[in-house]
């Protein structure tokens, strides 16, 4: 018997679901790949999910239907599971393991990587700067993406979170060359997969995208393995190759329900809504993957997407994630209800990372200055509505009025734009002193008067030499 049979078992103890238990084996490693052997001659991979002194709990990605008890056969392969990258996988779509979904072959690998992840000492981390510009107001101006960082959606079922990921794919920009977006889909619809590969193609961002998608029908399993596989290739990119890298995870709840599913596989005590108790480590292995690195001129960005059960911000996925995450960016309801998108919602949204990469030598010198003042009087209009819901608007004062005149305009001007619109940032900022010139001077206590003679009093003055001429 040679040393490759001696890695060789015949017959299982139990199969459960997606997973089989193998005992009276050699003492084998967590993550290790499997090969699982059919009567038929088919083969399966696998990877230990649990292991012990003699025995492995072993999760099957193609599933586990039609595997024998006695005559399957199982080879331990005595390393992690590896995914061949390569610059060519740009513009290419990928299922959830890898596999190609567009007809082409296999990219000719440049490094097999661990899927598992690059182990990134923190003492080695760089702090994140420069930002990425969305082309989104509401994100550019007030909740700053920045590079390095981790920024997830939360949003709701039916709410337009797709279409706000599609958008920010089409039409993320840095300064400079090398940017590329790493997009991943976890348990997706057909329809909705079909939505990002036919809207990617048309607008030609597809060219610098790499494409993974599990759909819906998949197994619970390669939605666990979907986002493992896109952050390996995003780290071959940027930390290889050197590229900013946007990596995009929709949904995040998907995954946190396959998880779930496996825990109660495995028999495992349920913590929090049933949701296993390693819930928060096992994200955090997830988005942790993103940041710098010290000497290294790439980065990886994430925006984690998650659909939150009934809108519950306190639900164990969205408030896990926002302790291990830079920031949220809060998709609202009533918004969308009204007709505004992208229906982002200002107030409950935070970027942490904003404040030291916006303002002099970052953006420009009037962005925070001005990002406060829209999150106060936003805050305060919000304020007088509630009032005004219970008193009226005729009870109101004339300062009152201005302020919900404000808030009208910065709806429907500031955070309502076209889904096809590419804002700039600089086009964000003058929107924003258009929206923010309504409000009397008096009121701009955020703003410095530097500022406010060279920008407020100037919008003001155009405006009303435009009111001027319109009387005439």
């Amino acid at each position: 018997m040679n040393m490759y049979n001696l890695r060789e078992y015949t017959g299982l103890e139990e199969i459960a679901g997606q997973l089989f238990v193998i005992r009276n084996i050699h003492n084998v490693g967590y993550n290790e790949v499997v090969e699982i052997s059919e009567e038929n001659g088919n083969v399966r991979i696998g990877t230990t999910l649990e292991v012990g002194e003699g025995y492995a709990i072993v999760q099957v990605l193609g599933g586990t239907s039609g595997l024998s008890l006695k005559n399957c056969r199982v080879r331990f392969k005595g390393e992690p599971l590896l995914f061949g990258a390569s610059q060519d996988m740009l513009g290419r779509i990928f299922d959830g393991l890898g596999n190609p979904l567009d007809g082409l072959p296999k990219p000719v690998p440049e490094e097999m990587m661990n899927v598992n992840g690059m182990a990134m000492n923190p003492a080695a981390r760089d702090y994140p700067e420069n930002i990425i510009e969305t082309g989104i107001s509401t994100i550019d101006v007030m909740n700053t993406l920045v590079r390095g960082q981790k920024l997830p959606f939360f949003s709701g079922s039916g709410l337009p979170h797709d279409l706000i990921a599609a958008q920010i794919v089409r039409q993320a920009r840095v300064e400079g060359e090398g940017f590329c977006i790493v997009f991943a889909g976890m348990g997706v619809k057909y329809d909705t997969a079909r939505f990002f590969i036919r809207n990617f193609e048309e607008s030609g961002a597809l060219d610098n995208v790499v494409l993974f998608l599990s759909l819906a029908d998949s197994p619970s399993l390669t939605r666990l393995m979907t986002p493992k596989f896109a952050l390996t290739a995003a780290e071959f990119l940027a930390f290889r190759k050197n590229m900013q890298v946007l990596v995009i995870l929709t949904d995040m709840s998907n995954y946190c329900e396959a998880l779930r599913e496996l825990s109660t596989m495995r028999g495992e005590i349920p913590a929090r809504k049933g949701y296993p108790g390693y819930l928060y480590s096992d994200l955090a292995g997830i988005y942790e993957r993103a940041g710098k690195i010290k000497d290294s001129k790439g980065s990886i960005t994430q925006i984690p997407m998650l659909t939150m059960p009934n809108d519950d911000i306190t639900h164990p996925v969205p408030d896990l994630t926002g302790y291990i995450t830079e920031g949220q960016i809060v998709v609202d309801r009533e918004l969308h209800a009204r007709g505004i998108y992208p229906p982002i919602s200002v107030l409950p949204s935070l970027s942490r990372l904003m404040k030291d990469n916006i303002g002099k030598g970052k953006t420009r010198d009037d962005h925070s200055e001005l990002a406060s003042q829209l999150f106060a009087s936003y805050a305060k209009t919000r304020d007088i509505r509630a009032i005004a819901s219970i008193i009226g608007e005729e009870e109101l004062s004339s300062l009152d009025l201005v302020y919900l005149k404000f808030g009208e305009n910065f709806e429907n001007k500031f955070v309502n734009q076209s889904y096809n619109e590419r804002r700039t940032l600089q086009q964000s900022l003058e929107i924003g002193w258009d929206v923010v010139s309504e409000l009397p001077e008096e009121e701009l206590v955020r703003i410095s008067k530097d500022h406010i003679k060279q920008r407020y009093r100037k919008k003001n003055g155009d405006k009303n030499t435009s009111d001027e001429n319109k009387s005439a």
